[in-house]
């Protein structure tokens, strides 16, 4: 079983519905119709982060249709998100009162193990921003407006961190111990 599946089975297992604003984006990128597909693809390929507006938007649709066909679906693992300031302030104005943030997963890993694994990707994603130019842009946009958001949940409580330096296997199992954690403290 490949680790993205094993991952969607245990959110499914543990009642969450995982949500990728990455994928969210990228998926409303390819969308003919989308207004907003051109604009998604500059901010991805430049490693910048998207407008809030939209990626808010995007996921606030993908929850409330989730709740409408399943009403006991109403907890969600939102992978990549918020990824700066603005989108912090964005979630929680158009969230407040809607949704609560239990805690985050940070897996944390070095640059260049990240650049190598996200170069590997590539050779078979297809995803224009798996290159050691936007990836190393990536970087810096995440240590700039990123990582203080992290460290902000940090300082609330709320970061659950994963080594992801470890191997997949090892990475699975540390996700799988935090779920379980987290369904037995509620």
């Amino acid at each position: 079983m490949n680790s993205d599946i094993f991952i969607c089975y245990l959110f499914q297992k543990y009642g969450y519905t995982h949500l990728s604003a990455g994928e969210l984006l990228r998926d409303e990128r390819k969308n003919p119709d989308s207004q907003y597909g051109e604009l998604i693809e500059k901010y991805i390929k430049e490693g910048k982060i998207v407008p809030v507006e939209i990626t808010i938007s995007l996921l606030k649709r993908e929850m409330d249709q989730t709740m409408a066909a399943n009403a006991q679906k109403n907890k969600f693992l939102i992978d990549g998100f918020p990824r700066n300031q603005d989108n912090l302030q964005g979630w929680n104005k158009t969230m407040d009162g809607k949704a609560d943030v239990s805690f985050v997963l940070f897996f944390d890993c070095n640059n260049e193990i990240c650049i190598e694994r996200c170069l590997e990707r590539g050779k078979s994603s297809g995803r224009s921003d798996d290159n050691r130019e936007s990836l190393e842009k990536r970087i810096q946009t995440y240590l700039q407006s990123t990582k203080p958001i992290i460290d902000l949940y940090e300082e609330m409580g709320k970061v659950k961190k994963i080594d992801a330096s470890k191997s997949v296997d090892e990475c699975l199992l540390s996700l799988k111990r935090y779920l379980e954690m987290m369904v037995t403290e509620r």
